[in-house]
């Protein structure tokens, strides 16, 4: 807990939800409550430590309660916590920001009747020894600077990870122009009507949560509920809160994968996007398959590199496929290739091959045992390698940055007669392709 504490104040400035540090740090503090809590007999309601918190402003008999009974009032009525596990998060994050954590075990410590919850053999709230410099930590965490989004609260049940949480604001008008869909008592947008106010803002995504309208929390919502509140605003300026589906690294928020994939298998039509444009082409890079990120690259073919499948190839026989995929280049760089492959004959007794086949966009899923390949507009699967079976794999030095390949044993049951295939491929941008070739490597 120390070391995350020194992490935070070496952030500089107020601890913002964006914080790497933040998650760390509460999740220590909830396993420092939850550790020693002794559970009832039956064990029919599993005891977690909001259940003393909302019992300490009616057992305490200080007095001194007032800023500890608002925060916990506010956690009662907020409505987009449901469990026990995610009022005590809801609570935690809200006293950081108003720097009481300390005060509430204190309050805690005096509290007999509450402190008895806890086994004096396991718990660090009961032992003398640890209690002393926890509670030292917790005072130096009230004296640090909080900016938590207290609204981006809404799966807090299921995690600490924090969805990326925005606002739309958007004028009033006849027909928003998004189709909901209600999945796991959360409004998820479908997708968005063409020529629609939503559409026209590109701000929406299809696969984002509908978290509130106007203040009004969509949280735990039935069926219609979005509607229906919708229908009271009409011809009023609305303010959305939004759930993203999408981290701002470019990764899936995890807690949502499962409710993806339910939609995805409801709605077979029902694309992922990480940008609000109207086709893939344009530049959408990712998209959600079976849970996980694919990759949307541009496939440009394999030629045959002969018997030696070294690191050294790559840049060999990634030229072969460019010369008849990517007509137009300068003479200068045709004569660095020609003089290349003479080098290569010269090792090689029969000319290189390449793959007679019009370049493709497709999905390329990166598993944890293989790699699959799959065209995207008419999903037929292109090859799978296992891991094991590529040799190498990394960029091409001549390029922007964008073109990787990696080779792959043409007959890996029998390494003494095996050549070698160089497949390929064309990232969207220079830090997608040095994701992809890490990501390879490092399998």
């Amino acid at each position: 807990l120390l070391v995350c504490i020194l992490n935070l104040q070496s952030e500089g400035g107020a601890v913002t939800d964006e914080s790497p540090h933040l998650s760390s740090c509460c999740q220590l503090l909830e396993i420092i409550l939850r550790k020693g809590l002794q559970q009832t007999v039956l064990g029919l309601i599993r005891k977690d430590y909001w259940h003393w918190l909302e019992q300490l402003p009616q057992q305490d008999s200080c007095g001194r309660l007032s800023q500890l009974s608002m925060a916990i009032e506010k956690t009662i009525t907020c409505k987009k916590v449901i469990t026990s596990q995610g009022r005590g998060r809801y609570f935690l994050r809200l006293a950081l920001n108003r720097r009481i954590l300390g005060n509430v075990v204190q309050h805690l410590l005096h509290t007999p009747k509450l402190l008895e919850w806890y086994d004096p053999a396991v718990s660090i709230l009961r032992n003398e020894e640890f209690m002393e410099p926890f509670l030292s930590l917790l005072l130096v965490l009230s004296e640090m600077e909080f900016s938590l989004n207290i609204q981006n609260s809404s799966f807090l049940d299921e995690s600490w990870m924090l969805p990326v949480y925005e606002t739309y604001e958007t004028v009033p008008c006849r027909e928003l122009g998004m189709v909901l869909r209600y999945l796991g008592k959360r409004v998820f947008v479908l997708e968005l009507v063409e020529g629609s106010q939503a559409h026209a803002d590109h701000f929406v995504r299809p696969g984002d949560i509908i978290d509130e309208i106007n203040g009004v929390s969509l949280r735990n919502a039935c069926n219609g509920q979005a509607g229906i509140v919708l229908q009271r605003l009409k011809g009023k300026p609305l303010t959305l809160k939004l759930i993203r589906w999408l981290n701002s690294d470019g990764t899936v928020y995890r807690p949502m994968v499962k409710l993806l994939k339910a939609l995805q298998q409801e709605n077979p039509k029902f694309q992922l996007y990480p940008k609000s444009q109207v086709s893939m082409e344009e530049g959408a890079t990712q998209c959600l398959r079976d849970g996980r990120i694919v990759y949307i690259v541009k496939y440009l073919g394999k030629a045959d590199v002969g018997v030696f499948g070294g690191k050294e190839v790559l840049q060999q026989g990634i030229p072969l496929v460019l010369d008849q995929k990517l007509p137009g280049k300068s003479h200068l760089h045709f004569e660095e290739q020609h003089s290349e492959q003479q080098g290569w004959k010269a090792n090689n007794s029969c000319p290189p091959k390449t793959e007679e086949r019009p370049v493709s966009t497709v999905l390329f899923d990166l598993k944890e045992t293989h790699v699959i390949c799959i065209e995207k507009s008419s999903k037929q699967e292109l090859f799978q390698h296992h891991y094991p079976e590529i040799s190498c794999v990394g960029r091409y030095s001549r390029s922007d940055q964008t073109i990787f390949a990696f080779c792959v044993a043409d007959c890996p049951e029998t390494p003494e007669a095996c050549s070698f295939s160089c497949v390929v491929m064309r990232a969207s941008s220079a830090q997608e392709c040095e994701e992809i070739v890490n990501r390879i490597g490092e399998c």
